[in-house]
């Protein structure tokens, strides 16, 4: 279902969303907030406030994805940055969505 070549990049909303919208508020937010074109195969990903649900806004060529992911218990480590979106590598994305934080520690050392 989604395919994450090398050209696949994947963009990553910083600010939440309401998550009752679907693919005609996701498609208009990416277009207006993050000023992107939605139909590019990118991945778009949002959250909500609680930042414990997320929904990715994907086209693969045919039509529009868009997945959902509510965690259990606790929240995604959502990436923080200056602007409307953030780009995220492909083990960052896999690590976002299983839950874990990908954010580097500094001075942390394995003893």
């Amino acid at each position: 279902m989604l395919n994450l070549t090398a050209a696949t990049r994947i963009f990553v909303a910083l600010e939440p969303v309401d998550m009752r919208q679907g693919f005609n508020g996701l498609y208009t937010r990416v277009q207006s907030v993050l000023q992107e074109e939605p139909t590019t195969g990118h991945l778009f990903v949002f959250t909500n406030k609680l930042r414990n649900r997320l929904k990715i806004l994907f086209f693969d060529g045919s039509g529009l994805w868009v997945c959902a992911k509510r965690l259990e218990s606790g929240t995604f480590g959502w990436p923080a940055g200056q602007g409307p979106s953030a780009c995220l590598r492909p083990e960052e994305f896999n690590l976002l969505v299983h839950g874990m934080d990908g954010t580097p520690r500094r001075n942390w050392h394995r003893l």
